[in-house]
């Protein structure tokens, strides 16, 4: 972040007025020369009574990027309730004879985003401010302190407890809860999540001119790792790339003798066959045999019809983590398969597979609180580029959940400044840090013709606790902001949380 400190930016000919009800002291910051060319909204609003405090330009459709996850977020936590789980069953075709399995196991899908692997001790979702999704494009991002397997390990337990010590047929992953999505650059959004469906690689530096370190997680059979990092002098450059040809997957580059691990990621193409190779292996560590190879497709034609596939004998479940710690999840870390799969999972509440068909459900559910959905245009539940809400949406969705007896619960599922999640470093010491609670949101693209990053969106949306003790409902966005590199991210994010630490001032 170095770079970022030195660089002097030009003066600036935004000309952002002063603004009723926003402090003056936010003007230098949305006149600054990174937002010379862009456009900003404001919308705070009382978070009980609803009067509106600030309001500019909040009418106005912006991108909100993943602020739009507080809407999909929401949708599924009225749909399901805070407290509701999912409960992911193991089945058996066949009998069990002398502990051998005479057909095969099959995991049924249940769209379970952690999969019994992001629990704490204490019951609550674990997680890494800067996650591990994020790994490939956000300086910092790490692996939390969790166990991604230690749902499939529960399973595979309860098999062998079953009376199971071998499976004599196949192991299959029925995915067919809703069809599997695209999401683009962000992979398949499938009923089975294993992981996050990625491989992780953690990148660590030994001695100048030898081969770095690698250690990895989540890595099982056919896919492999060649590490081909090599470690440079102290103050040398990191720069480290994965990629994969089939399931053989390569880090390459350099890693500085005094720099932190650097974590890499890879996504799987095939979440159903990555998620069937951890079972039969998970399998294994519980002591049953599978006498299948975990290498290869998920034989989903050896399944039959749902619904005789619902029908069998369960041998073993998982309840998930309750659903508002599954959405502290998806909003701390902004996991965009996650938020989409809320999407999905409400399409499944009304009977469909086709995921488009929870997008309905999810106006049924915001139109209750207030939420004008007309205001709003969606395209995916995590916030990619195509989605538009105005300002007075997120207010008004604020505010309506304000009015809920689970708000505190709520709120609490977002970032927090200054302590949690993609703002944990933003206003670190400032005396708002642990009184903003709000969702992040952030679409990067580069400018090659002037080779700068352009942030075609930064938003914040939620709460602030304001000094009085007030709550109020805020949504800031920024569109179209130029930095010199990836880290005017992280400054982009300090702007807002200045604007954010003012209006706690002020109120």
């Amino acid at each position: 972040m170095s770079g970022l400190l030195l660089w002097a930016a030009p003066a600036s000919t935004a000309t952002v007025p002063p603004i009723p009800g926003l402090p003056d002291s936010v003007l230098p910051i949305m006149n600054a020369a990174p937002f010379a060319h862009g456009t900003w909204a404001v919308s705070v609003s009382d978070a009980t009574t609803g009067a509106s405090l600030v309001d500019y330009n909040s009418d106005t459709m912006f991108e909100p990027a993943s602020v739009t996850k507080t809407l999909s977020s929401a949708g599924a936590w009225l749909q399901f309730g805070p407290d509701s789980r999912i409960v992911t069953p193991v089945v058996r075709k066949g009998q069990i004879t002398g502990g051998t399995l005479r057909g095969d196991l099959v995991l049924i899908a249940k769209g379970d985003i952690t999969m019994g692997g992001q629990t704490a001790p204490d019951g609550s979702v674990i997680f890494a401010d800067l996650d591990h999704n994020d790994a490939n494009a956000v300086p910092g991002a790490t692996l939390a302190k969790n166990n991604p397997l230690a749902g499939l390990d529960a399973l595979a337990r309860q098999v062998r407890q079953s009376g199971i010590r071998t499976v004599g047929g196949d192991v299959v992953i029925d995915d067919r809860l809703f069809i599997t999505q695209d999401l683009g650059d962000n992979g398949p959004v499938s009923p089975i999540d294993i992981n996050h469906n990625l491989i992780d690689v953690l990148v660590s530096p030994t001695s100048s001119g030898k081969p770095a370190s690698i250690r990895t997680r989540a890595l099982v059979t056919p896919w492999t790792v060649t590490n081909q990092v090599r470690t440079v002098r102290a103050g040398g450059p990191s720069d480290i790339s994965i990629a994969a040809v089939g399931p053989r997957i390569t880090v390459a580059g350099t890693i500085a003798a005094d720099a932190a691990p650097i974590l890499r990621v890879w996504q799987v193409a095939d979440p159903a066959a990555f998620a069937r190779a951890h079972f039969i292996e998970a399998l294994g560590r519980a002591g049953v045999k599978v006498t299948a190879e975990a290498a290869g497709p998920n034989p989903v034609v050896r399944l039959g019809t749902r619904a005789s596939v619902n029908a069998l004998p369960v041998v073993a479940r998982l309840r998930s983590l309750p659903f508002a710690e599954q959405a502290t999840y998806v909003l701390k870390v902004s996991y965009n398969r996650g938020a989409q799969t809320f999407i999905c999972l409400l399409a499944v509440s009304a009977g469909k597979r086709d995921c488009d068909a929870g997008f309905p459900v999810l106006a049924t559910k915001l139109a209750p609180l207030g939420v004008d959905t007309l205001s709003i245009a969606q395209i995916d539940g995590s916030g990619l580029p195509g989605n538009f809400a105005t300002p007075s949406a997120i207010v008004d969705l604020m505010h309506g959940f304000a009015q809920r007896p689970d708000w505190p619960r709520w709120r609490a599922a977002m970032p927090i400044m200054g302590v949690d999640g993609s703002v944990a470093m933003v206003q670190k010491g400032s005396p708002a840090a642990g009184h903003v609670f709000a969702k992040t949101g952030t679409l990067v693209d580069g400018d090659l013709l002037n080779g700068r990053l352009r942030l075609a969106t930064k938003a914040l949306g939620g709460y602030v606790q304001a000094k009085s003790g007030r709550w109020l409902a805020i949504a800031i966005f920024a569109n179209q902001a130029v930095y010199p590199d990836i880290y005017g991210l992280f400054a982009a994010n300090e702007d807002l949380g200045k604007i954010a630490t003012a209006i706690w001032e002020s109120y």
